[in-house]
């Protein structure tokens, strides 16, 4: 199973979501990976990825492209002075693919963010034709943010399979407390609470997505 992991934003929670499904699967024995093909600034989220990962990957393989600007690949590349190629990045996913079962890419900032001239994260995820797992901060702006991006998911003809909402620390809000029972009756893909980091199991409505109907849940 591959799976094509995006935001409704940057900094809400994709390699946290990431690297606790990686973890678990390496717990049942589960060969994964998960790939950041594009780091701007430093590449510290590749690097926990790859931490979390199947032994005898490499750096590369899980980020091919890396711009040193903290900018959006777009900016990064003008700044660089880089002409963005796909061919590395799809290659990788490739190599990837024939080395683990499992293969968790994540975007990166938002479902949006400029990567070239008129390409897109959204338009990476349609090149790699992967089922997408939406993550968002539980927060006061959540529904909008999902439900946008949740419904630009579906106009570029991928399946979102899930939206997972990741809670921010210290927060305590009425808007934190609803939204998963509010998009729950907004949305038609299962809405999901993020993994705790000590978790031992699969929450046991995470089973539902493709891939993983097989791993232990906390109800088993």
């Amino acid at each position: 199973m591959s799976l094509f992991v995006t935001g409704t934003d940057t900094g809400v929670g994709k390699t946290f979501t990431v690297r606790q499904i990686l973890r678990l699967l390496n717990l049942v024995g589960r060969r994964s990976a998960g790939m950041k093909p594009i780091c701007c600034g430093d590449r510290d989220d590749a690097a926990l990825l790859l931490a979390a990962g199947a032994d005898g990957l490499t750096i590369e393989q899980i980020n091919p492209l890396w711009y040193t600007t903290p900018v959006a690949p777009f900016t990064a590349a003008q700044i660089e002075k880089r002409e963005f190629n796909l061919e590395p990045i799809l290659s990788a996913f490739a190599v990837l693919q024939q080395s683990v079962e499992h293969v968790f890419v994540e975007g990166v900032g938002g479902w949006l963010a400029p990567i070239a001239p008129n390409f897109y994260v959204r338009d990476l995820a349609m090149q790699l034709q992967l089922p997408v797992l939406l993550v968002a901060q539980n927060r006061l702006g959540c529904l909008n943010h999902t439900l946008l991006t949740l419904e630009s998911i579906e106009k570029s003809g991928l399946q979102c399979v899930a939206v997972v909402l990741n809670d921010p620390p210290g927060h305590n809000e009425i808007a934190t407390a609803t939204n998963r029972d509010v998009l729950k009756q907004l949305c038609h893909v299962p809405i999901l609470m993020n993994i705790e980091e000590k978790a031992t199991f699969f929450p046991a409505d995470w089973v539902t997505l493709p891939g993983l109907e097989r791993c232990p849940t906390l109800s088993t």
